[in-house]
């Protein structure tokens, strides 16, 4: 079989782009079944939730606290011995509720592929380097005022195997944990200005516009230091109309 080339692809995500508008909805969360993304459509469910007692849940739920987590876990560029390749920069925001309160206190998780687009995991294989000095995943807690950051190695795109000469942009993967396993949000962040947006279909499976711009952070030139780092800004909201886009489910 013959793997679709991007042009088919963009073709696709245009036509269903024009299906969208004619729709006149709002979708702002991934669509699971997306043609385009080609093993969404493999591996997207198709019975209903499962119900779960929540008492039983409520009985796993994580448990955490300053003591558990380190301040030095937010900084992933002093993780090893030698100094990891790439950009330095400052990715830093704010957790929300769908009413702009802060949420303190919650676990947030981040993973990513080094500045040469490749992770440190045995199923990417690709031709890219890996940094001994860099392993890509960090933790923190977030603050009284919902205040999160984290010093890391701006990652690369890399490429995958959707479709043929496919491209990821540039992300960082998010996890947030809440109050229970349940309240667990997965998702990404992306930066400004990346051409690969408009060519991908994990983040072109969101369909509403305003809601793909939420994942994509701000460069904020406060947030630099001299010769040390750049700086983007990126809010994290859990609820609302604003509410962040989920991740569909797989770390690619």
């Amino acid at each position: 079989m013959v793997a679709p080339t991007q042009a088919e692809i963009s073709a696709e995500i245009d036509a269903l782009a024009k299906e969208y508008a004619a729709l006149g909805r709002d979708e702002t969360q991934p669509r699971l079944d997306y043609p385009p993304y080609r093993s969404s459509l493999r591996r997207h469910p198709t019975k209903d939730l499962h119900h779960a007692d929540p008492e039983t849940i409520e009985l796993v739920a994580p448990v955490f606290g300053h003591q558990d987590v380190d301040p030095l876990e937010a900084d992933l560029t002093i993780q090893h011995t030698g100094e990891p390749i790439g950009e330095r920069t400052l990715v830093s925001g704010r957790l929300l509720d769908g009413a702009g309160r802060p949420v303190a206190g919650q676990l947030i998780e981040i993973w990513q592929a080094n500045a040469a687009g490749r992770y440190v995991h045995q199923r990417d294989q690709h031709h890219a380097p890996i940094d001994p000095n860099f392993t890509g995943v960090g933790r923190c807690l977030t603050g009284d005022d919902g205040s999160y950051r984290f010093l890391t190695i701006k990652p690369g795109p890399y490429p995958w195997r959707n479709h043929d000469n496919a491209w990821r942009p540039a992300h960082v993967h998010f996890s947030v944990f809440g109050l229970a396993f349940t309240q667990r949000l997965v998702t990404q962040m992306y930066f400004p200005g990346d051409p690969l947006l408009e060519l991908d279909p994990i983040n072109q499976s969101i369909r509403d516009p305003r809601a793909r711009d939420r994942l994509v952070a701000a460069y904020d030139h406060d947030l630099t230091r001299p010769e040390l780092h750049t700086g983007y800004r990126w809010d994290i909201v859990l609820t609302g109309d604003g509410r962040t886009p989920l991740d569909d489910g797989e770390a690619s």
